[in-house]
């Protein structure tokens, strides 16, 4: 690892230090949690001295990095931010910098006929919105759905370097059809989200199948360095090619399902398929349209169309068609009975 990269290492691990405000910071417990953090990237002790992390300290107080960090020394020992609010990773944009940004996004912006550009073009487009929103102090005029409340997202990080590393994880996992919390070992292959949630996708065992964990239902994380990590050539595009959401019946095929849908939500299905398989049969008179997509049945795809209510039907199959039916006559049903009305008022 670079020196370079050494360095940024340790300021990131002195910040995240100085923004914990419960607890005092002294100069060997900076020493120590700056040591802890590079072995946890190397795998290995790289000794750190006491004038590398003075000099730090020094570096990220100064204007040559932009950090201007307001750290004090209280009690003749005692390291802090004199402002509890600051964070080297909350730094606004300096004229010079978004000068730069600007002028990158424009050139990026020139390769939009080529296919890389698919990767990159939301990213450049929430970055021109940070520029704009810093040159003229107005907020942000682009809002991604997102629920800060959802459990489990701290461990995002832990669990991608995890995958990085390809590290065993201790997962002690509680779901929502279990009474108790469960331990197993676990090996990570990828993340996923979906419909504003995070899953974990592995194996617990190489005979076992492919399963997911929703990161919300995680009780803890841990790691086993002695146990074998599991290499197995998972490739996710091809995994999840045949189903919308994250869960693979395994065993089951794609099937053909056909579909009814209204005039008023034709368009919206035809601009956005439900899927890439999703093909266009007949278009109605009244505007209606019948499509097809093939897919393995799982639970997101019946949540997904039930969604659509009155406004979709499903033609084909007909053990499909007739759960379906069976879901909304079920929530008919609760509709039509007064009493669960009467028990809530």
């Amino acid at each position: 690892m670079s020196q370079n990269k050494n360095a940024l290492i340790r300021y990131k691990t002195i910040d995240k230090c100085l923004q914990n405000k419960y607890r005092q910071w002294t100069l060997e417990d900076l020493i120590e949690e700056c040591s802890e953090a590079l072995f946890e990237y190397e795998g290995r002790q790289n000794p750190i001295s006491k004038r590398t992390i003075q000099m730090d300290i020094q570096l990220m107080r100064s204007e040559k990095l932009g950090y201007n960090a307001p750290i004090v020394v209280y009690d003749k020992k005692y390291y802090k931010y004199e402002d509890e609010d600051f964070s080297i990773t909350d730094i606004p944009l300096t004229e010079t910098d978004m000068n730069v940004l600007t002028e990158t996004v424009s050139m990026l912006k020139q390769f939009k006929d080529f296919s890389l550009f698919n990767d990159v073009s939301d990213i450049l487009q929430r970055l021109e919105d940070k520029i704009y929103s810093e040159k003229s102090n107005t907020n942000p005029v682009i809002y991604l759905d997102k629920n800060e409340k959802l459990k489990g997202l701290h461990y995002l990080d832990e669990i991608y370097q995890a995958i990085i590393k390809k590290m065993v994880l201790v997962i002690t996992y509680k779901s929502f059809k279990s009474r108790d919390e469960s331990k197993f070992h676990f090996h990570p292959f990828i993340l996923k989200e979906f419909n504003n949630r995070w899953f974990l996708i592995g194996k617990k065992k190489a005979s076992q199948p492919i399963t997911n964990l929703a990161l919300d239902r995680i009780i803890s994380i841990d790691y086993d360095f002695n146990h074998p990590y599991l290499e197995e050539d998972f490739d996710a595009d091809d995994y999840y090619k045949d189903v919308i959401g994250v869960t693979v019946n395994s065993g089951l095929k794609a099937r053909r399902i056909e579909l009814w849908v209204d005039a008023s939500n034709a368009p919206y299905v035809i601009t956005k398929p439900l899927h890439t398989s999703q093909r266009l049969i007949k278009e109605n008179e009244d505007g209606s349209v019948i499509i097809h997509i093939y897919v393995i049945p799982n639970y997101e795809m019946e949540r997904l169309l039930l969604g659509f209510g009155s406004c979709l039907e499903i033609l084909r199959p007909e053990g499909l068609r007739n759960r379906m039916k069976k879901t909304l006559l079920d929530a008919i049903s609760r509709y039509d009975s007064d009493e669960r009305i009467e028990k809530n008022t």
